[in-house]
This record gives structure tokens, sequence and C-alpha cells, in this order.
């Protein structure tokens, strides 16, 4: 099926949604460590908060790190490394030392 005619506007709607839902999905499993989605998919919470202050900028709107991953999370970073973040297994660390060499 091929996609959908759609004016600019629509798209922009559609996309915005789909990022709503995305952080909505992401703020619902904090059982998911950030490793993981590193690991798996190349990106994290902090790669999103980063892209959304980055996208903020774009636009003339100053935005610091801290209130664009409060953004993210739903609540302050150090709030929520307190409540679920966990320490990496030594088998997650390898997995990510592998995939992201440098970082």
């Amino acid at each position: 099926m091929p996609v959908p005619e759609m004016d600019a506007a629509t798209r922009t709607e559609l996309e915005a949604a789909a990022f709503r839902r995305l952080v909505e999905h992401l703020r619902e499993r904090t059982d998911v460590q950030n490793i993981d989605l590193m690991n798996l998919a190349g990106f994290c919470r902090n790669c999103l908060s980063r892209w959304y202050r980055e996208a903020a900028e774009q636009k003339g709107i100053a935005l610091a790190d801290p209130d664009a991953r409060e953004i993210i999370y739903g609540m302050p970073y150090k709030e929520w490394q307190a409540k679920y973040q966990k320490e990496a297994t030594p088998e997650q660390k390898a997995k990510f030392a592998q995939s992201h060499p440098g970082h």
C-alpha cells in the first residue's frame, strides 16, 4: 500500500504524536535500562533528550541539558537514576564496548 499523501502540517502532527507516544512508552518502561537501549537500538533516553535540545536550539530556544532530560524522563534525571537505574552488568558493558568503541 502506498504512503498516503498529506500536507506538511498533518505530517508534523503525526510525527509529534508518535514522538509523544515514544516518550510515554519510555517513561512507562523504567525496567529497560539506557544501556539496553544503546546495545539494541543505538540510542537511549539521553540521546533523545539531546536531540530534543538540539531541535530547540535550531529554533532559537535555549534549553539546558537537565531541562531536556526532565522533559524526556518525566522527572529530574538524578531522581530517575536513583529510582530506576541499575548497575550495568559485565555482559552489558562488554556489548556496549563492542558496539560503541571509543564511546
